[in-house]
């Protein structure tokens, strides 16, 4: 017989320490402690987290960035990596499933890095890695095209989980790819802020694309955003007072919690750092499905058809050293330096 879990959740609504990954890892491990000690049993970091959203290339002109782009690819995470390493140790002492986005490296380039989410789960192993499909605008002068690998939702103790990165959450597509493959907690990591020179704000996408799609797919959705300081401010500005105004007049982005009817759930963090607690029970999901459901019987499937390419996007491939990178899981807390391929592993 099917269960439905209840349980908390937490979003957080923090700041990386910019451009150093071994301290923000150290933030990110003192964060699961704090979030675990509450009875979070999920918890979810905000986009690009470790070590830094690469909100620079917004707001200055290229050929300014150069110092901030080198110190990003410096600070790049590789899989497994002793930084996830030390991630997966904190979920599994904690007994937590962990959401994270890094900024991915690879030994295959210096230069080459993708906006990256994992999702870890209680036991160090991970579940998901998801590249970020396209870069957002702006995010082309620092991140690489991602592949459909990761676009997957995961059997989990809590449920199905699924996660798409910053802007994927306004592509009907992808979103309909987690849905047509039982999601029924949706994760949504975002920035800061996102410059863009006219009327668009991203709090307000945050909270139109979280709501439509839990209203359709029936689900939870959880939304991590970054928060930005004032030191950070200051670094990005550099004493150019044009941009400080900028970054001061764009709208902060927002962490919060929606159930499956659209509903909020817990408290909404903007304005300053913490945690947005949450208590969420999957049963919640089973009525409206009665309503509406658009990956069972409300749909026509001998009309609408959609494929989805999962395959992985590798720079070569090796005849004589062939493998699947979405065939096992592995261990992160007792990984050795193996090849990245193993690691974007099936969820289903």
């Amino acid at each position: 017989m099917q269960t439905y879990p209840a349980f908390k959740v937490a979003a957080m609504h923090v700041s990386p320490v910019f451009l150093d990954t071994g301290k923000t890892v150290e933030k990110v491990c003192s964060l699961i402690a704090e979030a675990a000690g509450q009875g979070a049993r999920l918890i979810a970091f905000p986009e690009a987290f470790v070590p830094a959203f690469p909100l620079w290339s917004s707001v200055r002109a290229p050929i300014t960035n150069h110092d901030f782009f080198r110190r990003l690819a410096a600070n790049a995470v590789k899989l497994p990596g002793p930084e996830i390493r030390r991630v997966a140790q904190a979920a599994k002492e904690h007994q937590v499933i962990v959401s994270l986005g890094i900024n991915e490296g690879t030994d295959a380039s210096v230069g080459c890095i993708w906006n990256s989410n994992v999702l870890i789960g209680e036991d160090g192993r991970l579940l998901n890695h998801h590249r970020k499909i396209v870069p957002t605008y702006f995010e082309k002068m620092s991140w690489a095209n991602g592949d459909g690998a990761g676009l997957r939702v995961v059997e989990t103790p809590l449920g199905r989980i699924g996660m798409l990165i910053c802007g994927e959450n306004g592509n009907p597509l992808a979103r309909y790819t987690l849905m047509a493959q039982g999601e029924q907690l949706h994760i949504a990591n975002y920035p800061s802020l996102w410059p863009n020179g006219g009327s668009y704000s991203l709090p307000d996408a945050i909270r139109i694309r979280a709501a439509a799609h839990c209203v359709e797919g029936k689900l939870f959705t959880m939304v991590s955003s970054s928060f930005l300081t004032e030191d950070v401010k200051d670094l990005i500005a550099a004493g150019d007072k044009k941009i400080r105004e900028i970054m001061e007049s764009c709208p902060r982005t927002e962490s919060l919690i929606i159930g499956p009817n659209g509903e909020q759930k817990g408290k909404v963090l903007r304005d300053e750092e913490g945690i947005v607690y949450a208590d969420i029970d999957l049963a919640d999901c089973v009525v409206p499905k009665q309503f509406h459901d658009v990956v069972g019987y409300y749909n026509r499937f001998d009309i609408f058809k959609l494929k989805v390419d999962r395959s992985p996007n590798n720079p070569v491939t090796f005849e004589d050293a062939a493998t699947d990178r979405n065939t096992s899981s592995l261990d992160l807390t007792e990984a050795g330096e193996e090849s990245v391929s193993r690691l974007r592993v099936a969820a289903a």
